[in-house]
């Protein structure tokens, strides 16, 4: 049976108890070698204060050595010319051969045969020499009891770590599960609903905020492509409903050569709407998947918007127009000229196409205080409402949808337009006003600015 890899919160636990374990491990260790560093200080100063005694006795007494250990140390030695003295007990645990073994002027411990353990330290005079000892059984025996203490109490505290990381892990992680939870329960029919923060400022809540912009950028996209799509379709069915209805109605009469024209015609025109309605939808598909790389040039934009006039002046003749451009000097910018032609192209038609008969259109190319290069269109059109500009870009956005579609508008000239224009770096602007006309400006880098901007990047 294979086994998965351990949940976060297990880990959490694993390493929550193995840190402190570690740290208890170290802190019991560094308890135990201060606690004997202290108990070995303690005893070597009590071995130090029976050899300054020995010796004190020795040179003031001598005869008192032999009566010594009745009331005070009990193992020492005394050698010297003219006397030599050891305690019975000294003798009788051979501690003799502790100073043969490395008895110095520093004390040492030593193991008797019978495996007692004890401090020895000699002490040397002028001719004499003055060794002592004492047993530190019980101390070993207390740094025994502390270390047994101390090893016991670690498998206690790594018990109580797992048992107080795994709780703490899991209300660490209770956020983690609600999102997850709330997650689960949002599909394509519900991303209105979003997760549950509770702190913004931790590192979950950061997450969840995070996850929240997400899913309003993909609840927008689907919202986009949702009306998209029902618009594409209206779109579509709108041309293909006229000429099944016009292919009825001649089937339905005589085939005569004049009506079979007319249906012919009528049918083109519908197919000439779908013609530029797919070619539209995939300009813009084709621009929104990165395939259409412009290809900049330096480009005179008065030269330029002259001749997109020209292109254009008869469609303004056949609704007694005025059409003009006042482009006084040159402008120039470094942009895509083709891709730059068919946004201008777009806003101009638009305005044609708006403004009433006998009305007048203006273009105009100048450079901004801010020295940037601008192209006007301005028109003698309705204007744009104040609720509608805001959304005048969007695909198969119309003002007046009635009006649009009967004037062969598909809703896609204004969104190529802002397309075309931001893929050569600038924007569009908007002003407009109910009942006195639309200005929309083309804002884009001078050469010299585009020149900056290609060698920053």
């Amino acid at each position: 049976m294979r086994i998965g890899p351990p949940s976060v919160r297990a880990r959490l636990t694993l390493w929550y108890a193995g840190a402190l374990a570690l740290i208890v491990c170290i802190f019991s260790a560094g308890i135990l070698l201060f606690v004997q560093a202290r108990l070995y200080a303690g005893l070597d100063a009590r071995l130090g204060r029976e050899l300054a005694t020995i010796d004190r006795v020795y040179r003031e007494e001598p005869k008192e050595l032999r009566h010594l250990a009745e009331w005070g140390p009990t193992l020492f030695q005394v050698e010297s010319p003219s006397i030599g003295h050891q305690t019975e007990v000294w003798k009788r645990e051979g501690l003799v051969q502790a100073l043969h073994n490395g008895g110095a002027a520093s004390p040492v411990s030593w193991t008797a045969p019978d495996g007692r353990r004890y401090r020895v330290q000699k002490v040397s005079g002028p001719s004499y020499h003055v060794a002592g000892a004492i047993e530190e059984t019980s101390l070993r025996d207390t740094l025994w009891t502390l270390a047994i203490a101390m090893m016991m109490g670690v498998p206690f505290a790594a018990g109580l770590a797992v048992a107080g990381g795994y709780f703490l892990a899991g209300r660490v992680l209770l956020p983690v599960g609600a999102m997850a939870d709330k997650a689960r329960q949002i599909t394509a029919e519900s991303l209105g609903e979003r997760l549950p923060v509770d702190n913004p400022q931790d590192e979950f809540g950061r997450l969840a905020t995070v996850f929240n912009e997400t899913l309003s950028r993909v609840q927008d996209s689907f919202e986009r492509l949702r009306r998209f799509t029902a618009d594409a379709s209206h779109e579509l069915r709108t041309p293909l409903t006229a000429m099944r209805s016009v292919g009825e109605v001649a089937l339905q009469g005589p085939l005569e050569p004049a009506a079979c024209r007319d249906v012919i015609g009528s049918m083109l025109e519908e197919v000439d709407r779908l013609t530029r309605l797919v070619d539209s939808l995939l300009t813009l598909t084709r621009a929104e998947s990165g395939k259409v790389q412009p290809a900049r040039e330096i480009l005179d934009l008065s030269e330029f918007a002259r001749n997109v006039v020209e292109h254009l002046r008869v469609l303004a003749e056949e609704k007694q127009q005025s059409l003009g451009v006042h482009a006084p000097e040159p402008v120039n910018a470094a942009c895509d000229a083709a891709i730059l032609r068919q946004g201008l192209m777009n806003l101009i038609h638009n305005a044609i196409k708006y403004t009433p008969n006998s009305g007048a259109i203006r273009v105009a190319v100048a450079k901004t205080p801010s020295g940037e290069a601008s192209i006007e269109v301005r028109d003698t059109g309705p204007g744009i409402p104040a609720a509608h500009r805001q959304r005048i870009f969007e695909r198969f956005y119309r003002v007046d949808v009635g009006r649009s579609r009967d004037a062969g508008g598909v809703g896609l000239g204004l969104a190529i337009a802002r397309w075309a224009v931001e893929a050569n770096g600038g924007r569009i602007e908007l002003e407009s006003e109910e009942g006195k006309g639309s200005l929309f400006r083309v804002v884009l880098p001078m050469l010299d600015q585009s020149c900056r901007m290609k060698k920053a990047g």
